[in-house]
């Protein structure tokens, strides 16, 4: 899948495919103008933009992964099928309980 830099750079190059005109084209149209101009400044503001870092997990959330896999691990057989009446609703249900009882 390309990145945003990818796309802008596509972007800009059909934007210059539209402005440069061949000489089998007429020139561009009045109304055609600011929209190619509005492609090239948009691509260019995504180029120029800074990258969000990522999101810190957080303490609950690291609890509860781990709380998951041993829930899961007592829940499941050996060939990673659910065992009898245990199910991903009930491993869940049973890891948030595990992760409270953890952090407290």
């Amino acid at each position: 899948m390309p990145t945003d830099e990818q796309y802008s750079r596509i972007l800009y190059a059909l934007a210059d495919a539209i402005i440069l005109s061949s000489p089998h084209t007429k020139p561009l149209a009045p109304a055609v103008i600011p929209f190619v101009e509005g492609i090239a400044t948009g691509t260019a503001d995504m180029v120029k933009g800074k990258k969000k870092g990522k999101k810190a997990v957080s303490a609950y959330n690291k609890a509860f992964g781990k709380a998951f896999k041993r829930q899961k691990k007592k829940m499941t057989k050996k060939n990673g099928a659910w065992k009898k009446g245990y199910d991903a609703r009930r491993c869940m249900k049973a890891a948030h309980k595990d992760c409270r009882r953890h952090l407290k």
